[in-house]
C-alpha cells in the first residue's frame, strides 16, 4: 500500500435508495417515514412513485409542485429512523407473516384509489388478505360510539348477524362499543369480518379486545397502514375513517355522540359517493345526537331495521335473497322503532 498525503476515499454512506430499490420495499418504508393521510406525499407518490420520492425526501433539490421552502417542510416532517433500523424492521416483518399489499397487487382493494392522493401507500394485513378482493357491494361498515348503549349494542349485533347471514363482509374498527359489538356478531354468525386498525396489525388495541381481535385475524382479517409495531395516536385513529368509508359501498352509524369520530367514517363517505345510513334512537340520548344530525342534514338515510338495511345495501345493485328479513324484536317497547 501506498503511503503519503493522499486521501482517502470515504465510505459511502448506505441511503434509503440503498435500502428500498423497488416500488414495493419503498411503499414499506414510506409507511414507516410518513404519518397516513398526507396529501402532499399521496400527490408525489403518485405522479412519480415510491422509489423516487424516496430518493427526493433525502436529498435537496426541487420537488415538482412545491416551492424549495414547502420541499424542505415536507422533508422535515419525514421521521426517518437510520438505515440499519429499517432495514431490520423490514426483515423483522417480512419474518412475521404480516402482509404488505400494494396497489396492483391481486388483494390491494382498487375502493381505496378512489382516496386519490391521500390513499394509503401499503396495506399491512393479517389474516385472510383475500376479503379485501371482493367488490366493493360485499362489504359493509357498521361503526359507532365506544360508550354505546344496550340498544345501540343491540342494533349493531341483528345488524351484523344480517349483514353476515347474506354472505357480505362486516367492516368495522376493532374498538369498544358497536365495533366490537359488530365484530363479535358476524363471528357468531360464521360470517366474515375486517377489522381496520390505526395501529400495527401485530399490537392488538385495545388490549382488552385481544383475544377478539387474535380470533378476527384467525378467521377474518385485521388490516393497517401503519406498519407493525405502530401504536395508535389520535392522527391515525382520525385517518382510520376515510378508509372504513372508501372501503365499503355503504356505511351505517349506529350510535354515536356529537363529536364521536364514526361521524368521520360518515362524512367521507358521503364525499366519496358511497351509501350512508343512521339508527335512529331515543331523543333523550346523548349517543343519538350523531345519527339523528347525519339524518337531519340529509348525509344519511334512515336504517330502523334490517329491511332498510337491505334497501341501503342492494341499492343500484342486483336484489340477494336473505338479507330482507325484519329483526326479531325484542319485547315492546321495540328499541328498533323508538322514533
Amino acid at each position: 500500500p501506498r503511503v503519503g498525503n493522499e486521501r482517502r476515499e470515504k465510505p459511502k454512506m448506505a441511503s434509503l435508495s440503498d435500502v428500498a430499490s423497488d416500488e414495493r420495499t419503498a411503499r414499506m418504508v414510506l409507511s414507516m417515514l410518513v404519518e397516513p393521510n398526507d396529501p402532499v406525499t399521496g400527490r408525489i407518490l403518485s405522479r412519480l412513485g415510491a422509489v423516487e420520492t424516496l430518493w427526493l425526501a433525502e436529498h435537496d433539490g426541487a420537488v415538482v409542485g412545491l416551492s424549495p421552502v414547502d420541499a424542505q417542510v415536507w422533508r422535515d416532517h419525514l421521521s426517518a429512523p437510520g438505515v440499519t433500523e429499517l432495514t431490520a424492521r423490514i426483515d423483522q416483518v417480512q419474518q412475521s407473516g404480516v402482509r404488505a399489499l400494494i396497489p396492483g397487487d391481486s388483494d390491494w382493494p382498487t375502493a381505496v384509489d378512489d382516496l386519490g392522493e391521500v390513499a394509503p401507500y401499503a396495506l399491512w394485513t393479517r389474516g385472510a388478505s383475500s376479503f379485501l378482493s371482493r367488490p366493493m357491494s360485499d362489504l359493509v361498515t357498521i361503526t359507532g360510539a365506544r360508550a354505546c348503549t344496550s340498544y345501540g349494542e343491540y342494533v349493531a349485533r341483528e345488524f351484523a348477524s344480517s349483514v353476515a347471514g347474506d354472505e357480505r363482509v362486516v367492516v368495522a374498527g376493532g374498538a369498544y362499543g358497536i365495533e366490537g359489538a359488530s365484530h363479535q356478531a358476524a363471528l357468531a354468525a360464521g360470517g366474515d369480518t375486517i377489522a381496520i386498525l390505526a395501529n400495527g396489525v401485530d399490537r392488538p388495541y385495545p388490549v382488552g379486545h385481544r383475544d377478539l381481535l387474535d380470533r378476527v385475524a384467525d378467521v377474518g382479517l385485521l388490516v393497517s397502514e401503519v406498519p407493525p409495531g405502530a401504536v395508535p395516536t389520535r392522527h391515525r385513529v382520525i385517518a382510520r375513517a376515510r378508509l372504513m368509508a372508501a372501503l365499503s359501498s355503504a356505511s351505517v352509524i349506529v350510535e354515536a355522540g356529537a363529536r364521536s369520530g364514526s361521524l368521520l367514517v360518515a362524512q367521507r363517505a358521503a364525499e366519496l359517493g358511497r351509501r350512508v345510513g343512521a339508527v335512529p334512537g331515543p331523543v333523550t340520548s346523548a349517543a343519538s345526537v350523531g345519527p339523528h344530525r347525519l339524518l337531519r342534514d340529509g348525509t344519511a338515510s334512515l336504517v330502523a331495521d334490517t329491511s332498510d338495511l337491505a334497501r341501503l345495501v342492494e341499492r343500484d345493485q342486483t336484489p340477494r335473497v336473505g338479507l330482507e328479513r325484519e329483526l326479531v324484536r325484542p319485547p315492546s317497547p321495540s328499541p328498533t322503532r323508538t322514533l
